[in-house]
């Protein structure tokens, strides 16, 4: 895709900047229940001989960021690491126990919080930990999410001396006015040392994340922000649209005292955005992430194996997740799987040798074939009905007749182009992937206080 030029008009924007989800599962999270039963969440986790994703919640941070929805515990005893790596143990020697021996991890990921809370030293034992209780493929892909502003070399080079080569750490913004009103003080500085001392220990990948929608952003102010950020010259962007959820995330009421950009504003920096990094040699990937033309990720969508999870945008299919730590949600192809959120259930759970999962979700063949649908649209930009109905055994206009008229309706709004053998996502389209994806959702009923709006 080339710079999105087009004009939209401002009854667009309002008539589709509703809540929605940002399907990285389907059913989503909201539909997981504490009735699930455990057994059948891990069925087939016990019988499975597949191989492993590995994701690891390190959920401390020292200070919290007003726009976070992630499930933190902030603290600035850095003591408190060496309990929670013991209860990590604990839980993967509990998960051995029930999986198949010989079952190979092709990735780890390590998520927060911010997993750079952990000293150098009990980043190399929690490594060791993990290598000692799974086997890896030669070529598994290792990756961690660092925050700069509590990074040291030796903590780099602590991930990069058990294979993590891939790196993602957040910038948000490099406006010092948006940074003090969004409670994150975070001078470019650390970011351009960030970026040295990761290419200096040999990784391979670095992506840079941002936020538009933040308080005191503007078009012109995120320009700057993208030009400064550009020279750090990253693999990767991942550009978020600000989900503000303050039922779920009191502390973002915060930045309504600052006053948040209207979706008219947010539409053109995403505009913004798109045109700047594309003119630049990116390739548009997906809802939110921009790579270089020879990255993984855009073979991936060229190939239509582009794949989405609970970790955005993935090159890996056919990868069980298994997710350990508080908050933590793991998934089989038939089942989602979310650990307890506090850590005094985590522990209690672990003390009684069971796996802490608190809720959960059973996935029946309806599901799976609307989640197809959902994440090729969000990730190929197309469905082929012909394919679609050869991989899956049925009919697309009968299966999805409750929400061809919404398909209908983003056709003629110019959203979608639709030959009756393909649907297709337009450019303009694009900027409005969660909604072209709720057509295809069982559960299109609008709810508040649910989802984040769409733009």
């Amino acid at each position: 895709m080339d710079t999105v030029k087009m004009d939209i008009p401002s009854e667009l924007i309002a008539k589709y900047n509703r809540p929605g989800p940002r399907y990285t599962s389907y059913p989503t999270a909201i539909h997981f229940t504490e009735e699930a039963s455990p057994e059948n969440l891990l069925a087939s986790t016990r019988e499975s001989t597949g191989p492993l994703s590995l994701y690891f919640h390190l959920p401390f941070c020292e200070t919290l960021c007003w726009f976070c929805g992630c499930n933190t515990i902030i603290t600035k005893d850095h003591g408190r690491v060496g309990d929670y790596r013991k209860l990590l143990e604990r839980e993967m020697d509990l998960f051995g126990e029930i999986i198949q021996p010989g079952r190979t991890a092709h990735q780890l990921h390590f998520g927060g919080g911010t997993p750079n809370f952990f000293p150098a030293d009990e980043i190399a034992r929690l490594g060791e930990s993990i290598r000692n209780r799974f086997s890896f493929a030669e070529d598994a892909e290792c990756s961690v999410e660092l925050a700069p502003a509590h990074l040291s070399e030796d903590q780099v080079k602590a991930f990069a001396s058990f294979g993590v080569k891939r790196a993602s750490f957040g910038v948000q913004d490099v406006d010092p006015k948006v940074q003090k009103a969004i409670h994150r003080i975070q001078p470019h500085e650390m970011n351009v040392r960030t970026m040295d001392w990761l290419r200096t220990n040999g990784f391979q990948s670095v992506n840079v994340d941002l936020i538009y929608g933040l308080p005191g952003q503007t078009v012109d102010s995120f320009r700057k922000t993208l030009e400064t950020v550009l020279a750090l010259n990253p693999d990767r962007f991942a550009i978020f649209n600000y989900a503000h959820v303050p039922w779920m995330k009191p502390a973002q009421r915060m930045l309504e005292r600052a006053g948040l950009p209207t979706a008219w504003e947010k539409i053109e920096m995403l505009r913004l955005i798109v045109s700047f990094l594309t003119d630049h040699g990116y390739r548009y990937v997906g809802m939110d992430h921009f790579a270089k033309p020879d990255d993984e990720l855009v073979r991936a969508q060229e190939e239509k194996s582009l794949q989405r999870n609970f970790q955005g945008y993935s090159t890996k299919a056919g990868l069980e997740i298994a997710a350990f730590g508080i908050s933590s949600i793991s998934q089989t192809d038939d089942a989602y799987r979310q650990n307890t959120k506090d850590l005094l259930s985590y522990r209690r759970s672990l003390d009684e040798g069971q796996l802490p999962i608190e809720k959960g979700c059973e996935v029946t063949r309806d599901d799976r074939i609307r989640r197809d649908a959902i994440h090729r649209m969000m990730c190929d930009l197309e469905i082929d009905r012909s394919a679609f109905n050869q991989a899956w055994g049925i009919q697309f206009d009968d299966f999805f007749a409750g929400g061809l008229a919404g398909l209908q309706e983003l056709e003629s709004d110019g959203l979608l182009e639709d030959d009756g053998e393909t649907v297709a996502v337009t450019e303009t389209g694009r900027l409005f992937l969660r909604n072209i994806a709720m057509c295809f959702d069982a559960d299109r009923e609008e709810k508040e206080g649910r989802y984040s709006k769409t733009v």
